[in-house]
């Protein structure tokens, strides 16, 4: 197999993240040929995607199109995927799993897909090798990606496995924690570049403080892992693979000028906290205090404060929380001056209680809920309009801009 062969690469992400994951591509050097909704098509190499699924802090996975095919019916689908030289990529002792996305008038059964796509694909490997792999959900082994819009079919293999936003780190996830790659963006959208210090009040179970340490010390998501379906492709040469991981770990830096500064008035999220940074490698990076967020020691050259308090979707709970966001401006105007202080929020109608007019508000999705990261810097001393002179545009907040 060619490693360097020229390839069309796709790299996922979620909703509203492509400007970033862009970024990142761009940074690392590659030209992008499409873009869409949740997804970057690149011209790479396998060894780019290895290179990728290491780097990359925004993406979701990166798939290898192996075939693009008109395709009317099931029968259609499982001649065409038969065709294909899976013998070429997959050892018959592997582990299969299919992964469709559907959406075509002939058939609405995703089910009913994967099961033919599989079929396909272990009956061709059965004719060459007399041995059928097995096959099911996880996603440890070689996963294929189908996606079958009307009357079009892409088959892809998912380099990546598993999801590149588990990270392998989140040992103790304690309560709502926010998805790995989401934290990434955030981020990215808040201009972090980790030459700044970082702030974290309500920190959970510290993925937002665990990532910008990865970010500052430049250490590469990807190592933190040491499976991905691309390490299960037939003649896959672990020695080139061991080879990048040394590169690109060599790119670390070991010492930072700073603290990244972690708070949540839960002991126990602390302490799952703790645990997770140990798990990442970035534990002596991270100073963690068990205080209520507005009494999260801010040093005084400022830095990026950013908050993800709860949104209050259940019934009663909204009201529960007004104190709590016209807290969250308090703690802004009194104790973050010279920083900017970011709040990552799905209730738009409990951040106007915050107090202030935010400069930026970026749309992103935490699963199925729209939310916005919303951006308030806090000037210092004449400079600062956010105080007093905002209250009175209490009720203008919260207006898309």
């Amino acid at each position: 197999m060619d490693i360097n062969k020229p390839e069309t690469l796709v790299i996922t992400c979620a909703k509203g993240v492509v400007p970033y994951l862009k970024l990142e591509l761009e940074q690392l050097g590659y030209d992008l040929k499409i873009s869409s909704e949740t997804s970057i098509e690149i011209t790479a190499s396998l060894y780019d995607a290895m290179r990728l699924n290491l780097l990359l802090h925004s993406a979701v996975s990166v798939l290898w199109l192996l075939k693009h095919f008109s395709c009317s019916d099931p029968d259609k689908l499982y001649k065409e995927i038969t065709s294909f030289p899976w013998e070429n990529i997959i050892l018959p002792t592997e582990y299969i799993t299919i992964v469709s996305h559907v959406n075509t008038a002939s058939i609405n059964n995703s089910i009913f897909v994967n099961q033919r796509a599989k079929d396909a694909i272990v009956d061709r490997l059965f004719k060459i090798h007399n041995s059928r792999p097995n096959s099911g959900p996880a996603k440890d082994n070689i996963v294929i990606n189908l996606y079958w819009k009307d009357d079009k079919c892409w088959l892809y293999l998912n380099t990546s496995g598993v999801k590149l936003s588990n990270r392998g780190y989140r040992k103790i996830p304690h309560t709502a924690p926010m998805q790995e790659t989401l934290a990434a963006t955030l981020l990215s959208a808040a201009d972090y570049n980790g030459s700044q210090t970082f702030i974290n009040p309500m920190c959970g179970s510290g993925t937002l403080a665990i990532e910008a340490a990865l970010i500052a010390l430049k250490k590469a998501p990807g190592l933190l892992r040491d499976n991905f379906c691309l390490n299960h492709i037939k003649d896959f040469d672990s020695e080139i693979w061991e080879a990048l991981r040394e590169e690109v770990a060599s790119g670390e830096i070991k010492e930072l000028p700073f603290k990244i500064i972690a708070s949540d008035s839960d002991e126990k999220a602390i302490e799952a906290a703790k645990k997770n940074a140990i798990a990442a490698g970035v534990d002596s990076f991270i100073d963690f205090f068990i205080c209520s967020f507005n009494d999260t020691p801010i040093p005084e050259k400022g830095g990026i404060v950013i908050l993800n308090p709860e949104y209050g979707h259940r019934l009663g709970e909204e009201s529960e929380l007004e104190n709590t966001y016209k807290e969250i401006g308090d703690f802004f105007k009194n104790k973050c001056s010279g920083s900017t202080g970011y709040v990552f929020t799905g209730n738009l109608s409990l951040a106007k209680k915050i107090g202030f007019k935010a400069s930026r508000r970026l749309i992103f999705f935490n699963a199925r809920i729209e939310c916005r990261l919303l951006e308030y810097p806090m000037y210092i001393g004449s400079k600062q309009p956010k105080g007093e002179k905002e209250k009175e545009k209490r009720e203008g907040e919260g207006k898309e801009e």
